[in-house]
């Protein structure tokens, strides 16, 4: 390297040594050398010296702008290699390690809850929810314009009675045109703009789904009884006269017999509930297809799930025999209700689940985007018949429902004991099948209120029961605030099943909604219309009122649910048996690695009752309630031995505990999908 005085600037020989140059290796001059091009161009930023610099260039340590080949020199070198190496290779392992750790973390996750799961079903009677434009029968803008009442009680699943065009035989349930919204409720724009406002707030949407049959208003009936070629089959026909006898002795729900005889075609056709009401004839392959795509044209809307109708009906056996009678004594002409036969030819007859599934195959397909799961929830009366119900779960192997409806609280009001309610809860945990995800009803647009049924005073400890229990309550709209049946004078009857035996009539249960004080109780407030009476109690007994007083039905509805949603034991945890009487029912709410549980004192008996949980060794001796349905009660410690509830008072009490309950009595446990709680990094795991 030389140095061209006069020029102030340092040029690079050819084969040039730096004798300088200090080997770190070692105390002498290093040996290689830089070989350059002579005739390689050099650009401005080559280093300037003072004219004045030393000839001989020395260079001892690196710096700043070095040329390539030196850097390359002093980058081999050990003191600069290795740290570079040991910093690589902990980012590499640093790396495997996240990827790792969230590889196991995912693997080691329960799966989420969905939102059916998470969130109560609370169903929405159209014609009684909110009237909109004053004809005196509710609507989907009525509906739009009420969502908010949803976000305050913390609801996100919303399921909606029947809208589709019908002639209104049955409500909605006689179905003309499955793609067409009934011009009573509204329109399809209504509608898309419903679901889209319901989305945009973070609920869902429910439809029912009714695939047993149609109105005889229907296109299809009106082409099948004309004997047109393609649909002559579409509806189930039996050659018979207008005088003779019926084909067999089958009965209709509503009564009499499920024969009608139509003049068009000169056969009898099927109906299982109204003569307006046919069966469809689900043994035709083509019928099957076309209510696949009515499904498939609403999952194309954006709905989120379907509740579907009256399933068990859909089959009936082919060789039309006489279903046996419950009492055989009985005269053949006296058989006129459902409960005289064995419905062993027309209820869940072979074939059925083959077609569930089948539909269960068609909302999957539409679940697979995140978060847009599609729910099923399937409606089967099975009585006695516990075990019918259960296979709408589906098998291990192949799904079919999320879960039929639970009916069997229904029937809580025939006695009012703790043993009676905890014998009705077991019915259903007992006989579900594992890991399967249980759910509660005991209201809905078929049955009595269970404010009038079981007695105002229960109200409250029912919903505490519904709103911590395992799995998905399904609250009919007005329970949360207590609402009670009206009463309906034989003019004012609108049901037809009332019509026909004033009563078995459905309408005391489905009065308007009870808004606020004002004329009509808010549901309608442009005309004094409405399809039914309002409860005379609508002054008291109403949202606005409720939403006032931290004491009300409806606030304790509200906190229950916020509750069950927020706390990891109660909307996931085990669930345990810990006592009964004939007052008083108990049971607790944990989770595993969680020292926060809770236990249950609800009294459906008659009179006040203490209970003695001493017995019970994993309970703290003091027991502090967290929620009372009798307010001044809130904060107030038990002793465990003994805890007092007055009838019809529920307590939610909250404890800590680093002694579960479950591991040492698994017999009175239950769990859908057990998972335990790791407080040093506050996650969930399978366990």
């Amino acid at each position: 390297m030389s140095l061209k005085k006069g020029t102030g600037s340092m040029e690079l020989g050819e084969c040039t040594r730096n004798p300088g140059y200090q080997n770190v290796e070692g105390d002498g001059p290093a040996a290689e050398t830089i070989n350059v091009d002579p005739g390689e161009k050099h650009n401005s930023s080559a280093l300037k010296l003072d004219p004045d610099a030393v000839e001989e260039y020395t260079q001892i340590k690196p710096y700043a702008g070095m040329p390539k080949e030196v850097l390359l020199q002093y980058s081999s070198q050990a003191r600069y290699r290795v740290p570079r190496e040991i910093l690589f290779w902990l980012t590499v392992a640093c790396t495997l390690v996240l990827v790792a750790l969230t590889i196991t973390v995912i693997a080691l996750s329960p799966r989420c809850l969905e939102w059916w799961q998470a969130s109560p079903v609370y169903q929405v009677y159209p014609r009684s929810f909110k009237d909109s434009n004053g004809d005196g029968v509710g609507d989907l803008k009525g509906i739009q314009e009420q969502l908010d009442h949803f976000l305050y009680l913390n609801v996100k699943s919303v399921w909606l009675s029947p809208f589709y065009r019908s002639p209104m035989k049955d409500f909605g349930y006689d179905v003309e045109d499955f793609r067409a919204i009934d011009p009573l409720f509204g329109t399809m724009q209504d509608f898309e703009e419903l679901l889209a406002e319901m989305h945009n707030k973070g609920l869902k949407l429910i439809m029912d789904f009714i695939p047993n049959h149609t109105s005889d208003q229907h296109r299809w009936f009106n082409l099948s009884r004309t004997r047109d070629p393609h649909y002559k089959d579409y509806y189930v026909w039996v050659d018979c006269n207008a005088t003779g006898p019926k084909p067999n002795n089958w009965v209709s729900v509503f009564g009499n017999s499920s024969w009608t005889y139509d003049d068009v075609r000169g056969q009898c056709y099927l109906h299982q509930f109204l003569k307006e009401q046919p069966d469809l004839n689900f043994r035709n392959p083509n019928v099957y297809k076309d209510m696949t795509d009515i499904i498939n044209f609403w999952l194309e809307k954006g709905v989120d799930g379907f509740r579907m109708d009256a399933v068990k009906h859909m089959l009936e056996a082919t060789h039309l025999r006489d279903e046996p009678q419950v009492d055989p004594s009985k005269p053949a002409e006296s058989i006129q209700t459902e409960f005289d036969l064995h419905h062993d030819y027309t209820y869940t007859q072979l074939g059925l689940h083959d077609m569930l599934r089948g539909w269960r195959a068609v909302l999957d397909v539409y679940s697979r985007e995140p978060g847009k799961y599609r729910f099923m929830v399937i409606e089967s009366y099975d009585y006695q018949e516990l075990e019918k119900t259960m296979m709408y779960y589906g098998t291990p192997l192949v799904r079919e429902s999320d879960f039929p409806f639970n009916f069997y609280l229904l029937y809580l009001p025939q006695n009012a004991s703790g043993l009676w309610v905890k014998d009705l809860v077991h019915l259903w945990m007992a006989n579900m099948p594992k890991g399967k995800w249980p759910n509660w009803v005991v209201g809905n647009h078929d049955k009595p209120r269970i404010a009038s049924s079981a007695g105002q005073t229960y109200t409250r400890v029912i919903n505490m029961l519904l709103l911590t229990l395992p799995g998905t309550p399904t609250t009919y709209y007005g329970e949360e605030l207590g609402m009670e049946n009206i009463n309906v004078t034989d003019s004012q009857i609108q049901d037809p099943a009332g019509k026909y035996n004033a009563s078995a009539s459905r309408d005391p249960g489905r009065s308007p909604m009870q808004w606020n004080g004002d004329v009509n109780a808010g549901f309608n407030i442009k005309t004094n219309i409405t399809w039914l009476p309002v409860h005379p109690d609508y002054r008291s007994v109403n949202v606005e009122v409720q939403m006032k007083d931290e004491g009300s039905v409806l606030a304790q509805y509200r906190f229950l649910n916020t509750l069950r949603q927020s706390e990891l034991p109660l909307h996931r945890g085990w669930f345990c048996y810990v006592h009964a009487d004939a007052s008083v029912f108990s049971y607790l709410r944990e989770l595993d690695g969680l020292d926060r549980a809770f236990i249950m004192v609800l009294n459906f008996g008659k009179e006040s009752a203490t209970t003695d949980l001493s017995s019970i060794r994993e309970l703290p001796d003091q027991l502090k309630v967290l929620m009372s349905t009798n307010r001044i009660n809130n904060g107030k410690v038990f002793q465990k031995s003994r805890i007092l509830t007055e009838a019809g008072e529920g307590l939610v009490i909250q404890y800590s505990t680093h002694t579960l309950f479950n591991p040492n009595h698994p017999e009175q446990c239950y769990v859908s999908e057990k998972a335990c709680y790791l407080s040093a990094i506050d996650i969930l795991y399978k366990c």
